[in-house]
């Protein structure tokens, strides 16, 4: 076979050549690519790292916002707590107020209407005496055939009455 035989001859010619091939790839990638890629990784991560603060540092401020947003919100929800409890506690007195003179208007009214009722009733007690010791003085005279004068019938009407 006669590549077998070329093959002492082209050996070392193979070898140089290969030699020759993988220097020229390690010098341009190992020595032109591969650090301009490590630099750009480099790069990146510094990049990544300074993000990932960036990041950390606006979640602390954001923490903190939040955290004096809260402070506030249950500062001022507590203010106007008391401002409810004290308007509520100026309405009921004021309520309260209000109550206390109808309250009194209507005592007013009712120890009015009592006194009217007081004297309606003597009235009418004092017509039903006069009624009644008009008819007693009537039913005497039937009856017996006396005659009986007001004042004495009126007497014994009171007395029949009031017991």
């Amino acid at each position: 076979m006669p590549q077998i035989a070329q093959l002492a001859t082209t050996y070392s010619s193979q070898i140089f050549w290969l030699l020759v091939f993988f220097g020229l790839v390690f010098f341009v990638v190992g020595r032109g690519m591969v650090p301009k890629v490590m630099a750009t990784v480099d790069a990146r991560d510094k990049q990544i790292a300074a993000d990932l603060a960036a990041a950390d540092a606006a979640r602390k401020a954001a923490d903190a916002q939040e955290e004096a947003w809260r402070t506030q919100a249950n500062r001022q929800r507590a203010e106007a707590q008391a401002t409810i409890a004290a308007a509520k506690a100026e309405a009921a007195k004021a309520a309260e107020a209000r109550l206390a003179v109808a309250g009194q208007g209507i005592d007013a009214r009712l120890a009015e209407a009592e006194a009217r009722i007081a004297a309606a009733r003597a009235g009418a007690l004092d017509e039903i005496e006069a009624v009644a010791a008009e008819a007693a003085g009537d039913i005497v005279a039937r009856l017996a055939g006396l005659t009986v004068d007001a004042a004495t019938a009126r007497g014994a009407v009171k007395e029949a009455l009031h017991g």
